[in-house]
């Protein structure tokens, strides 16, 4: 909990009525997509139609999309994807893994960002849907004296749904400070060393745990209406980018990897191949008894990895006639994860805190 009184103080000279004022800081604040507060209908009703109203996420003309969203997608969604929250729930803290993880790599930053600035910093999280809201902890940082505050999208790809929404929201966070903090935000990291580095750490550790190795990696991303890609938005080539950095980096050979797209919804083509149809055609057609599928996309386990890809997309591998399939999870609060994390951080604080 940030505490505004904690250090403030009187400014020098100032009459005995002025306000206190707490001494000036640098707030870190990482983002990530959100997440309902619970699984039940009604929180999942609240989350599901802010996200789905952003015209970021869907740009369909209002007239036209709302009345589908708020008569038949939300009175039906917010029960299946209840149920599938339901499924990978930490009911023990009472909150999604996306929340759990968010928290614990905020937690290892912060001891991070300690060590390095002392208590010139303070680290925080948000979610662009739902709770913790951006406005909340753009607010708590100002409070406490934040002048400057370093906005990280942890998305190490740039799109409009994601990148760019988020940091709309954080400019109209700011929109309603009286006195704005000074703003930076971190650019998208998709091909950043230590980044590339943690996730072939990830995929080496887990093909040394595996019984045998995978005969491919599949490297799933989540997908995006193909519109998007002709419109202008890089995020299709910065994927490919990592899975090649990725590829690389770990000696291999093309045919040992393959990029794919996740999560396709509505009517309209969105990036190809389909992972879901992709592990299908591996096991049917290649004759793949065993692959491996990561989503460097995601930099925490969601309900898009934990359930879609761990049971949606494992059981299309199985029923083609795939026999193992091994998940490797997304970096997480991996040391390697929050040391390129850092080093991404100190980087954007340069000129500010040195």
């Amino acid at each position: 909990m940030l505490d505004a009184s904690r250090d403030a103080t009187r400014p020098s000279h100032a009459p005995a009525d002025h306000p206190k004022v707490p001494r000036a800081k640098t707030g870190i604040l990482l983002a990530n997509l959100g997440t309902p507060d619970h699984y039940s209908y009604w929180p999942m009703r609240r989350y599901l139609n802010e996200f789905l109203s952003d015209r970021r996420v869907i740009d369909y003309a209002p007239w036209k999309w709302q009345p589908l969203l708020q008569l038949v997608i939300l009175s039906k969604r917010p029960f299946t994807s209840g149920a599938a929250y339901k499924s990978i729930w930490n009911e023990d803290k009472g909150e999604s893994p996306l929340m759990t993880i968010t928290r614990d790599q905020t937690a290892k930053l912060a001891q991070a960002m300690t060590a390095r600035y002392g208590d010139q910093v303070m680290v925080d999280f948000c979610m662009r849907y739902g709770n913790p809201s951006t406005r909340s902890k753009v607010r708590a940082l100002t409070e406490a004296g934040c002048t400057r505050i370093l906005f990280f999208p942890l998305y190490p790809h740039y799109a409009g749904a994601t990148s760019a929404t988020a940091n709309d929201q954080f400019f109209r966070a700011l929109m309603a400070e009286t006195w704005q903090p000074v703003a930076r935000v971190v650019e998208p990291y998709f091909e950043h060393p230590l980044y590339i580095e943690a996730l072939a750490q990830s995929v080496e550790r887990a093909y040394a745990d595996a019984a045998s190795r995978p005969e491919m990696l599949v490297v799933s991303y989540h997908g995006m209406p193909k519109r998007y890609l002709m419109q202008g938005d890089p995020y299709h080539c910065q994927c490919q980018k990592t899975t090649r950095l990725l590829r690389e980096r770990l000696g291999w050979e093309e045919t040992e990897i393959t990029t794919t797209f996740q999560s396709v919804f509505g009517p309209e083509e969105w990036l190809k191949p389909y992972t879901v149809d992709e592990v299908a055609r591996l096991a049917r057609e290649e004759g793949k008894k065993h692959i491996a599928v990561m989503a460097p996309a995601f930099s925490a386990d969601c309900i898009e990895t934990l359930e879609e890809i761990n049971e949606e997309i494992r059981e299309s591998f199985e029923e083609a006639g795939g026999e193992d399939f091994t998940y490797i999870p997304c970096l997480n609060d991996d040391d390697a994860h929050i040391k390129a994390l850092s080093a991404i951080v100190e980087a954007n604080l340069g000129g500010w805190l040195d």
